[in-house]
């Protein structure tokens, strides 16, 4: 009972310090309201008021077809430019777009003669390069299957008709997407910052010589930044999903919170022994962001909620099956997108659990070897 009595009496000291910290403060509320919008709306994977001109130099019927083809939101309205602007109009980055309609265009078509258009892309604007091209690609083709058709009273149906379904996110939205990753990014972050710098904050104010006088053991300091940080950051996650990504952005969750919020206390066990950790090997503020760069945002990086697994080399998939932030983005992207119950992630629970295990004593060694040097 007094191993819980001075647990929860330094929990309350370290939420105290915190609330005291009016930057850090402001700093947590910003990062799981305002920055969860942000990225939400203002990072798309969509074709958004793409710009386009078009060079005619056919003047005829379908030619016009492909000025009124291209439509919003997806599209500007088309520029009409000559043959001669467009060198210096790609130059300037004034059209991410330009499709060129050769002469007699529409009289080779209906010739069965060879027919090709251009389209250029400015591909310093990677994402909707790629998108767009396809997208203009398959408008092209609409219309001029339109064209070719507009005589005919019967049409010979397709051998195979392929039919779509998208499963999980039905309208292809990025915002569902790029909001709930936030979170998790964010969650990361703000957990390994927070113990980090608790930590730091008492060796810099000498407050933990303080502790170090007092009858609690390396063990309850540890736990009681542990919980209290942790906490933080759980009733912080929970007020984002329920504020941004609900209400503010109407987004829909197919599992089930609680089962949510229980895989995040787990994973809080990982991280917040990790700031720790760094904060044991580092000797200043500084010098824990410079950790921070070099061990944590590599960790997001690699975690599968900005790039997917499958998309990086075999070894380092491998690799990254050992670390508690990929487990992490899988169970939440399973159960938050997929609605998937325990018994489909109790698999990356464990893994996580035992992953927090292992560099929770570890963390706690260093940290007893810290306070030891410190007295």
């Amino acid at each position: 009972m007094a191993a819980i009595r001075n647990l929860l009496t330094l929990a309350r000291k370290e939420l105290a310090g915190l609330l005291r910290d009016r930057f850090m403060l402001f700093f947590v509320l910003y990062a799981f309201t305002g920055m969860i919008y942000l990225q939400a709306t203002g990072i798309s994977h969509e074709l958004r008021n793409a710009s386009i001109a078009i060079v005619d130099e056919d003047q005829s019927p379908l030619a016009l077809r492909f000025r009124s083809a291209f439509r919003a939101p997806d599209f500007q309205a088309p520029a009409l430019i000559g043959k001669g602007e467009v060198d210096r109009a790609m130059a300037d980055a004034r059209y991410t777009f330009v499709l060129d309609v050769p002469p007699d265009f529409q009289a080779d078509l209906l010739a069965g003669r060879g027919a090709e258009l251009q389209i250029l892309v400015d591909a310093t604007a990677m994402m909707q390069a790629g998108i767009g091209a396809a997208q203009i690609q398959s408008v092209l083709s609409d219309e001029v299957t339109r064209f070719l058709a507009r005589d005919k009273t019967t049409t010979v149906p397709d051998a195979v008709s392929a039919q779509l379904r998208f499963a999980f996110n039905q309208t292809l939205e990025t915002t569902r997407f790029t909001g709930l990753m936030a979170i998790l990014f964010n969650v990361t972050m703000l957990s390994v910052l927070l113990t980090g710098a608790a930590v730091i904050r008492e060796r810099e104010h000498g407050t933990l010589e303080h502790l170090l006088v007092m009858p609690v053991r390396p063990l309850e300091i540890m736990g009681a930044k542990v919980l209290a940080n942790g906490l933080v950051v759980l009733g912080m996650t929970a007020l984002s999903l329920a504020l941004i990504i609900r209400w503010a952005l109407g987004i829909h969750l197919a599992g089930s919170l609680p089962l949510f919020m229980a895989g995040t206390a787990v994973y809080l066990f990982f991280t917040t022994a990790l700031g720790i950790f760094l904060a044991t090997v580092a000797r200043s503020m500084p010098q824990l962001g410079l950790l921070f760069i070099l061990i944590v945002l590599p960790l997001n990086l690699l975690s599968g909620g900005n790039t997917p697994l499958e998309s990086m080399p075999v070894w380092l998939q491998r690799v990254m099956q050992f670390s508690p932030a990929t487990q992490f983005v899988a169970f939440a992207q399973a159960i938050l997108y997929r609605g998937a119950d325990i018994t489909l992630v109790w698999r990356h629970f464990a893994a996580v659990a035992g992953t927090g295990a292992l560099f929770f004593c570890l963390s706690l060694w260093r940290f007893r070897r810290h306070l030891a040097a410190a007295r």
